[in-house]
């Protein structure tokens, strides 16, 4: 039986808590989520050194999964976009049973292995894509056969699941094992299964916009400030990085069309906006390369 699924010894009478009692076990069993992805540090390491030379490249971030699994990998393709500018076309997500099961359950598509492969055809998948392959068993058929068809094509396949030696992990150029154990409301792999699954790829996909240049510091400085509140976040990372007043933010940031790296290399080297662009592209947007190449005030 798989670790996921293995009833649990603790907690055998959860229906017969009081409310705080309940709430309790709920909470202190997501912990494991924590140590889980912890353990696998090495791995998570791993996929990102292979990921970023493809993704420099121009290669796409495809996740595939089923259920909650592929929910979870659709929402970080998603925040990608605004987060840092991660083009929306290189970052896809596929799902068991399409866009629908996003909203609702689609019982059955889970086991279509044809469906799995056809669906990383159909994009197509090339071998400077990197695909992320999310099951909590490790054996969804879906899964499984996307990873088969991807690995013909040459993408970077790298999987993760919550039992250790099943196929996806076994089958996957780097295998990432998320050991969460069994889960408190046994099979339930929407609780610490999701969590550590969602901890992880947030992991993944943030240290693969660091290595993107996306990060100066720890400011993240390729926001997309597409609403209000995104703006006033740009204005605030500009002033953080620079020091510099509100209002000298503000007019860099306007006529730099709202590009955050491009007004903070403006501001710190005493560019001009066109300049300090020009001095990104040089060095694969980098802000610290770009500084480096003139002294700073």
């Amino acid at each position: 039986m798989l670790n996921t699924e293995r009833p649990s010894a603790q907690h055998r009478e959860l229906d017969r808590y009081a409310d705080e009692r309940l709430i309790a076990a709920l909470v202190d069993d997501q912990r494991h989520a924590v140590a889980a992805v912890a353990a696998a540090q090495t791995d998570l390491a791993r996929a990102v050194e292979a990921a970023v030379p493809r993704l420099r490249g121009g290669g796409r971030l495809v996740y595939v999964g089923a259920g909650t699994s592929g929910r979870l990998g659709l929402l970080d393709s998603v925040e990608l976009p605004p987060t840092f500018s991660w083009p929306p076309q290189r970052a896809l997500a596929l799902l068991a049973g399409g866009q629908r099961a996003m909203f609702e359950a689609i019982e059955g598509a889970e086991d279509r292995a044809d469906q799995g492969a056809l669906d990383i055809d159909r994009l197509p998948v090339n071998k400077q894509d990197v695909v992320l392959l999310i099951a909590a068993s490790g054996t969804t058929p879906y899964v499984i056969g996307a990873l088969r068809a991807a690995r013909r094509r040459g993408a970077l396949t790298i999987a993760l699941a919550n039992n250790p030696g099943t196929p996806i992990v076994m089958e996957a150029d780097i295998g990432i094992v998320l050991d969460t154990g069994s889960e408190v409301i046994s099979g339930s792999t929407r609780l610490k299964a999701g969590t550590a699954q969602k901890i992880a790829l947030n992991t993944l996909s943030s240290a693969m916009m660091v290595r993107l240049n996306k990060v100066f510091g720890n400011l993240m400085v390729d926001v997309n400030p597409s609403n209000a509140k995104l703006y006033r976040r740009a204005l605030d990372l500009t002033i953080g990085a620079t020091g510099c007043s509100e209002d000298l933010a503000r007019t860099t940031l306007e006529a730099c069309g709202c590009r955050v790296k491009v007004a903070i290399v403006a501001i710190l080297g005493d560019l001009g906006v066109a300049e300090a662009a020009t001095r990104l592209d040089g060095v694969d947007g980098s802000v610290r390369a770009a500084l480096n190449r003139r002294p700073i005030r």
